[in-house]
């Protein structure tokens, strides 16, 4: 006669560990890939465990070990998701069979993508330069790239001020700059404050709707998350915390820049980009960025970046501009390079 199976004999299922992850910050459907290409990816990288997906949350069904393992790397893959705003199948094989976030570092380190742009467009440093803005920002927490029209100074600026939100180094993004025609044409513009000031903020707001999906950009500016002021409204403030650019720092005063540069805070990194070869401030008004470019120079903690004709990633007329005008001041043909008229 067969022996009976004892009632109370463990199944496997029964000594299997259960968790349940929540997905956080960011958009499942992101996480998971077109079609969860990116989940059924992972699956087959754990072949020990049971994961089932429903909305925001994974189920994980298997060893303890084998789970704690998991659980790990998926929480640095939905990391790396809301760092960068996009995922491809060989970051989550990255990410996934990473040993440590040491490794991982080491693997990510080899892209030089900062941000993953609109429809999934990188964002890279392109010239040397910026890749030298790129270094110089990750080292020291004040920074000036100076450099004429078109040589990603801004751009690449402010990519790094969202990798540094997105990444959680930062609370928050404060992108200024002098609003140096609206002192005498301000009140000529029809609209409250911000519908006269925003017209010469208006391409910070570009480089950032490049970036940041429209909805979530919206929501960032109507908590404060991201600021976007004139240079006149950071009087008085300490800015602790923030990712903070100045730019067009050639149209600020001597008075203005000082005032700038000393509203730096705690944990804060500061970028300052300008052109000195066009400086729009009024006749015997003199411009504050040459004037710091020499105060500072031997400061450390403080970088300059130069950035010339070999960084322009405009149109190649562009940089035929850019030299045209330099023979012609070098020619002397202009008496004083600051009372020349601006580039477009």
């Amino acid at each position: 006669m067969p022996q009976k199976k004892p009632i109370f004999a463990p199944s496997i299922k029964a000594i299997m560990a259960e968790q349940i992850l929540q997905i956080e910050n960011v958009d499942p459907k992101e996480l998971h890939g077109p079609n969860d290409k990116y989940l059924e990816l992972v699956k087959s990288m754990f072949p020990k465990l049971k994961l089932i997906a429903r909305g925001d949350f994974v189920k994980v069904i298997g060893d303890d070990e084998e789970i704690e393992y998991f659980t790990s790397r998926y929480e640095t893959l939905m990391m790396q998701l809301e760092r960068f705003g996009k995922l491809t199948a060989q970051t989550v094989e990255d990410v996934m069979m990473a040993a440590t976030d040491t490794e991982l570092q080491q693997k990510m380190s080899e892209s030089d993508v900062l941000v993953f742009g609109r429809n999934g467009v990188p964002v890279k440093a392109i010239t040397a330069n910026q890749k030298r803005m790129v270094t110089a920002s990750e080292q020291k927490d004040l920074i000036f790239a100076i450099g004429p029209a078109g040589t990603g100074k801004t751009y690449t600026a402010v990519a790094l001020a969202v990798r540094a939100l997105k990444a959680k180094q930062v609370r928050r993004i404060i992108l200024t700059r002098p609003a140096v025609e609206a002192d005498e044409h301000l009140g000529f513009l029809p609209g409250d404050l911000k519908d006269k000031l925003d017209p010469y903020l208006q391409p910070l707001y570009d480089a950032l709707r490049d970036m940041i999906p429209s909805a979530k950009l919206d929501s960032y500016l109507e908590d404060h998350t991201i600021e976007i002021a004139p240079l006149a409204f950071m009087r008085g403030r300490t800015l602790d915390h923030a990712f903070v650019i100045l730019d067009e720092a050639q149209n600020a005063t001597r008075s203005q820049l000082k005032m700038f540069l000393t509203r730096m805070g705690r944990s804060a990194k500061f970028i300052v980009t300008g052109d000195i070869t066009q400086i729009d401030l009024p006749p015997k008004t003199p411009s504050g960025l040459p004037q710091a470019m020499e105060v500072l120079k031997d400061v450390k903690g403080i970088e300059f970046i130069y950035l010339d004709d070999k960084d322009v990633v405009r149109h190649k007329l562009v940089t035929d501009i850019i030299n045209a005008y330099k023979r012609y001041h070098e020619e002397g043909k202009e008496e004083n390079i600051e009372d020349a008229q601006s580039i477009p």
